[in-house]
């Protein structure tokens, strides 16, 4: 069956040039604090919730990742909301702003479901492929 109705356009987040900046810097320093000093002080930056989340489940760490990836994830529906995003839609992994938001929800995925909550890890994965194959692809891939 065909869906007659046309796709909503793209969402694209607005680039946060200040946190993004200081992500880089908090990479080159390499320590979980400074990861965590650029969450707390941009903590409406998805991309500092999944850099967090990534290192933790790196140390096996499930629970902390979880909780940052749903922070991030939380953070990024709120950017997406403001941004015009109603409830469904591309948000294109092309568009570099929105690769935090992705981020956080297939670390979510990942997280939810080293915690024994498949369902919820399922829909993550399904919500992640809605917004673009090519960011569950790519995410999938690293």
């Amino acid at each position: 069956m065909q869906n007659l109705l046309p796709e909503p356009p793209a969402t694209l987040l607005p680039a946060h040039d200040e946190a993004h900046g200081a992500l880089a810097a908090a990479e080159e320093q390499g320590g979980d604090e400074a990861y965590a000093e650029v969450a707390a002080r941009y903590p409406t930056y998805s991309a500092a919730w999944a850099a967090l989340a990534a290192r933790a489940l790196a140390a096996g760490q499930a629970v902390p990742a979880y909780a940052y990836a749903r922070t991030g994830y939380h953070r990024g529906l709120d950017q997406l909301r403001r941004s015009g995003w109603k409830g469904h839609g591309p948000v294109p992994w092309s568009h570099k702003p929105n690769r935090g938001f992705l981020r956080c929800l297939y670390l979510l995925s990942r997280a939810a479901d080293e915690i024994g909550e498949a369902d919820e890890a399922a829909r993550c994965a399904q919500f992640l492929r809605d917004c673009d194959p090519a960011a569950a692809d790519a995410l999938a891939s690293n």
